[in-house]
């Protein structure tokens, strides 16, 4: 694998960098703060921190919103970390709503990729009803990597007003959190979604995150071939490629939904 990782002064650089970015942008909107969802994870914990260093605790409001397979484990890390933060927060139980979903759409029941999405979909709907109250931005949570092989929501987690560490790959987001002073069991935990019980992100996607950013950043994001890739970083083509069709086939995640061209 190669090494992603920043120098402490390049470190400093993007948590100037990001800052700056959340104050922007929370400044551009006329917006009085920002709302982000908690979910015990390095990603949210991250953009926690950054968030109230930017614009202080008092315009940070934070969302916990488990589901039956949240574990107990990571909503109570979600609210530690409100808490060590001293932002507001609510918590507020999804699946009432998802229950009323599947109520009104049995089909879908029992299928975890449509039900896990629905309840990511109605995460985003109790973000934007707190930030349109409150007059605040949702933040995003999703990091570089993520978002470059598409494993996020459509109209989920991928529904915010900005992305405050969407320049950093996942082993970036765990040193910048280390450098930012997020607690080291918070920084060292598995990553999970938990769109359904014990799921967790690498065993979803396939590989390693230090595989996948690697990759990114050497043929994705990078120069190099497919075989110099693989060269390279000691892996098979195969995984290259198949990370590159990822990132292929999410392309309609990343971009505004598309429009017939004008006729002339």
């Amino acid at each position: 694998m190669i090494d992603v990782r920043f120098s402490e002064a390049e470190l400093e650089q993007r948590r100037e960098h990001i800052t700056r970015f959340i104050r922007d942008r929370v400044d551009a909107a006329g917006a009085d703060g920002v709302v982000l969802g908690l979910s015990g994870g390095i990603d949210s914990t991250l953009v926690g921190h950054l968030a109230v260093e930017a614009l202080g605790a008092d315009a940070v409001h934070g969302l916990v919103l488990p589901a039956t397979v949240s574990s107990e484990g990571n909503m109570s890390d979600a609210e530690r970390v409100a808490q060590d933060l001293e932002i507001t927060y609510d918590v507020i139980e999804i699946e009432p709503i998802v229950d009323s979903l599947l109520s009104a759409y049995p089909e879908a029941e029992g299928d975890h990729e449509a039900v896990g999405n629905a309840r990511a979909r109605v995460r985003a709907v109790f973000n934007y009803l707190v930030a349109n109250h409150e007059n605040r931005l949702v933040l995003g949570t999703g990091n570089r990597s993520e978002a470059a092989v598409g494993y996020f929501t459509k109209y989920g987690d991928g529904a915010v007003d900005c992305h405050p560490i969407g320049n950093l790959y996942k082993g970036q987001v765990r040193q910048l959190a280390r450098h930012v002073g997020v607690p080291e069991d918070l920084a060292a935990k598995t990553a999970t979604a938990e769109l359904w019980a014990d799921q967790t992100d690498e065993d979803e996607l396939g590989i390693s995150y230090d595989t996948l950013d690697s990759i990114l950043a050497t043929h994705v994001d990078g120069p190099l071939s497919v075989a110099a890739t693989g060269r390279l970083l000691e892996v098979d083509e195969a995984t290259v490629e198949r990370v590159r069709g990822m990132y292929d086939r999410s392309e309609h995640k990343r971009t505004v939904p598309p429009a017939p061209d004008p006729l002339d």
